[in-house]
């Protein structure tokens, strides 16, 4: 082959792959994941009889009444549990955020005290979201009883501490200059937070959010499984009574409302770029 028509970094190339699949291999190894059993005749006979229970979807007039109760009770606690992870999450990024410092200004390194706080603020982040929602929900349903209650505090918790460290880290991200030239000429962090980083980044966070919202609709759905309620719990419900129809039904909904999470997201971003 031609000098300009070969690839001068195919050696390299070959090597990373060569090394991602040696550092593949053991993990599928571990896993025992072995995707030929899938189609396998038993597995593709139980396959075709589960979506078979499937169809036809319920549709009747009393069930899409509770159905749309219960999506509503979904979406509802979704939208209270992150609205409470946002009074978490925006002190922590605000308290994080090094380029909001007053003291690594003054004297070009950070204080010994507002280095412990940010970093404190991002220990508490770190313990927030590493306990999954779910773990929170089983330990808030034995607090607070069965029901949407335990469902909200759940996703609380854990994604404020999700919220606050990326809003943090997108904050960080951002132009610091003109909030840190307000902060030269006397203005506060909170100043110099709406007027200089939240205008940058405002886009990008909104966008976050609403796909943090998308994400606690799912949680949500999950959460139910161990009694908080909404669509989650009937479809626990329906599963066990071996009602296909009424479990279509409800992933249709459930699909649906991922799609209106997307189709906000979108709109947000159009408006705020």
């Amino acid at each position: 082959m031609a000098p300009a028509h070969r690839d001068p970094a195919w050696i390299g190339r070959l090597f990373w792959l060569l090394a991602a699949l040696l550092l593949l291999w053991p993990l599928l190894h571990a896993t025992e994941f072995r995707p030929a059993t899938l189609f396998e005749p038993q597995s593709l006979t139980v396959t075709a009889r589960f979506l078979a229970d499937f169809l036809p979807p319920r549709l009747d007039a009393e069930f899409l009444r509770q159905l749309a109760w219960d999506s509503w009770r979904t979406v509802a606690m979704a939208t209270a549990g992150l609205v409470l992870a946002l009074g978490l999450a925006l002190p922590l990024a605000l308290i994080a955020v090094a380029s909001l410092s007053v003291s690594a200004l003054r004297g070009g390194r950070m204080a010994r005290l507002s280095a412990f706080v940010r970093q404190l603020a991002r220990w508490i982040a770190i313990v927030l979201r590493s306990i999954p929602e779910l773990v929170w929900a089983l330990v808030f349903v034995r607090v607070v009883g069965l029901g949407p209650t335990a469902g909200v505090l759940a996703i609380a918790l854990t994604y404020g501490g999700m919220l606050g460290k990326v809003y943090a880290d997108i904050l960080e991200s951002s132009d610091r200059e003109p909030a840190q030239a307000l902060l030269r000429n006397g203005s506060g962090r909170l100043q110099a937070f709406f007027y200089a980083l939240l205008p940058a980044s405002s886009a990008e966070l909104a966008s976050y959010t609403v796909y943090r919202w998308e994400c606690a609709i799912r949680s949500s759905v999950v959460l139910g499984f161990v009694g908080a309620g909404g669509l989650g719990q009937s479809m626990d419900s329906s599963m066990k009574m071996f009602n296909g129809g009424e479990v279509a039904s409800m992933l249709l909904v459930f699909m649906g409302l991922v799609a209106l999470a997307d189709r906000i997201s979108q709109w947000l971003r159009e408006r705020l770029a």
